[in-house]
């Protein structure tokens, strides 16, 4: 989670390739295409990444013949040229209540679940899997439609990293700005949106800035807890453009008379007609079709943003540690939300164009009044910073987290970044319950029935957890210094704040050889005097940015009541927000 990302000269030559492995972490292109060029030395090229796609996936597995999904149309379903995006985006599917595509959740995808049914039987689909009657699509496919939901399934440009996975030339990658979130019906529930802020090109920056919400007049009174100044909700989604990479949104009990507070800066509208002009946080519609919103700020987790002595003074209540989520609580589960008051936005993300980027965020919350359990969140950060391979070497991080007896476990998920690269939860007998490898798009992982940890034991009620990281080694053992902590890379205000990247090893000339420092190169020289050596290769460092590192457990249970009688019968997770607040 981070700031700016320096281009030192040594680091130019390589930002093209420093990109590409961030784009894990966020995903480019969108907008119109670009003209192909009329040679490729790949052979063939496309004018975007779904242009790709229909050709290598639904064209070459047989998925536009006839009796498919050509004229015939089973299940009512177009894939042929100029008919098959609009069919799939967002469209309902006839079997499934999940959509065809949902941008940016391949969970919530119905397409993704058919096609990964047919390589892996545990996924359990309606239908029958596809391709119907061919093979199941290589590891390489299914990696190019998960990037391309993830990145918000564009009909236009370029998805970064799906040039290698087509192995075709596509047109220079262009920001995306996702389809906006549908809010909820009127009544139902209500939606948060973010206030814009500009990424530049070519860099990674958190902000936190400020704004002032009331939604009082958008909840029906048997939403309302006791006090009448929160809602219960069961759940919400988050939506932002695939340049994200987390988004915690916070509340403050801070009231109106801090708003002035020189720290929050001018405050101004964030898009729209009158986008810049300063407004007043309290009027509404002060932006007519923008928002009012503080002015943003570097910073990691919004710590020193804000009124002097206010920077623990607030809870989260929305966000997502990925550019999109959606947590459905178990049935009679429910958290509290304000319906009024002070929220602050930490957003990070990093934009891997040439192209200056508006970054857009929307929060939903369903309502509920099925109040028989509140929500606890899991949000473990004890060894958060724990990471510290050296260079080109591995490791592997564990840590442990007691749950209260009577926790009934509903969801499991995971945060690390991009060294981090095979996430696992055990229970005290060694079983198996979550299990993730793709770091900024983890496995969130539900449970119904919950898992309920009921033993007065707390070593019965423990999640054992573990992250492998790897600090540059490929596949075969070789050194990769492409994947090794590079100091080079590492955003200078994370430098200044949480890890201190100092080079230990050779990334050119004698790769993998020791050194002491950026200013002694020489040393790494191939030969005296060869001019080719870069020290720049560090251990792995904690901080915010995908260059360092972080070990984060999430997750979320309820708490029921235990006969004093109970035995043992499984394991466990935290305690959080007893009293439901959204956390």
């Amino acid at each position: 989670m981070a700031t700016t990302i320096r281009t030192q000269p040594r680091m130019r030559a390589a930002l093209a390739t420093t990109l590409l492995l961030l784009a894990a972490c966020g995903g480019g292109g969108g907008g119109p295409a670009a003209p192909v060029a009329p040679t490729c030395e790949k052979g063939q090229s496309f004018a975007s990444t779904f242009e790709g796609i229909q050709a290598t996936i639904f064209e070459k597995h047989g998925c536009t013949q006839d009796l498919c999904h050509g004229s015939a149309t089973q299940g009512g379903l177009d894939l042929r040229v100029g008919a098959s995006w609009e069919n799939l985006v967002e469209a309902p599917s006839r079997l499934s209540p999940l959509a065809r595509v949902w941008p940016g959740a391949k969970e919530r995808s119905f397409l993704w679940q058919k096609l990964l049914a047919k390589s892996d039987p545990s996924v359990e689909i309606a239908g029958s899997p596809m391709p119907s009657g061919r093979p199941a699509l290589s590891a390489d496919e299914l990696e190019l439609v998960r990037l391309w939901i993830y990145a918000g399934a564009p009909k236009e440009g370029t998805v970064m990293g799906t040039e290698k996975l087509l192995d075709a030339c596509l047109p220079d990658p262009e920001p995306i700005t996702i389809a906006p979130l549908p809010p909820p019906p009127a009544g139902k529930g209500l939606q948060l949106v973010m206030p814009e802020w500009t990424l530049p090109a070519s860099s990674e920056h958190e902000v936190c800035f400020a704004s002032w919400f009331d939604v009082t007049d958008q909840v029906p009174e048997e939403f309302r807890d006791s006090t009448g100044e929160f809602f219960l909700f069961s759940s919400q989604e988050v939506r932002q453009d695939p340049q994200s990479h987390h988004l915690i949104v916070s509340y403050s009990p801070s009231g109106p008379e801090v708003l002035d507070d020189p720290s929050f800066g001018a405050w101004t509208c964030k898009g729209g007609s009158r986008a810049g002009e300063a407004c007043d946080p309290l009027a509404k519609g002060a932006c007519d079709d923008g928002l009012c919103g503080s002015t943003p700020r570097d910073g990691f987790a919004c710590i020193g943003y804000g009124p002097p002595g206010q920077s623990f003074n607030r809870y989260q209540v929305g966000g997502a540690q990925q550019a999109q989520a959606e947590s459905t609580f178990y049935p009679g589960v429910y958290a509290l939300m304000p319906m009024k008051g002070l929220l602050y936005w930490n957003s990070h993300a990093f934009n891997m164009t040439a192209s200056d980027h508006v970054m857009h965020a929307r929060q939903n919350y369903s309502f509920s009044n099925d109040r028989r359990a509140p929500v606890n969140q899991i949000f473990d950060v004890s060894r958060i910073f724990a990471a510290s391979a050296a260079p080109f070497t591995t490791e592997t991080v564990c840590s442990d987290l007691e749950l209260p007896r009577g926790a009934r476990l509903f969801n499991l998920s995971s945060h690390t970044h991009r060294h981090g690269q095979h996430f696992t939860v055990d229970l005290p007998d060694g079983s198996r319950v979550y299990e993730s490898r793709i770091y900024n798009d983890p496995v969130d992982r539900k449970y119904d029935p919950p898992l309920e940890f009921d033993s007065p034991d707390p070593a019965e009620r423990r999640l054992h957890y573990c992250s492998f990281f790897n600090n540059g080694l490929a596949a075969d053992g070789s050194f990769d210094v492409d994947l090794v902590t590079r100091a080079s890379r590492v955003p200078v205000s994370a430098q200044q704040t949480i890890g201190t990247c100092r080079p230990r090893a050779c990334v050119a000339g004698r790769v993998g050889a020791a050194c002491d420092g950026a200013g002694d190169d020489a040393t790494c020289d191939s030969s005296p005097g060869a001019g080719d050596g870069d020290c720049d290769a560090c251990a792995i460092t904690a901080g915010e940015s995908t260059e360092n590192e972080m070990f984060i457990l999430l997750g979320q249970f309820y708490v029921v009541d235990v006969p004093a009688s109970a035995s043992a019968a499984q394991a466990g997770a935290a305690p959080a927000a007893a009293d439901g607040r959204a956390g």
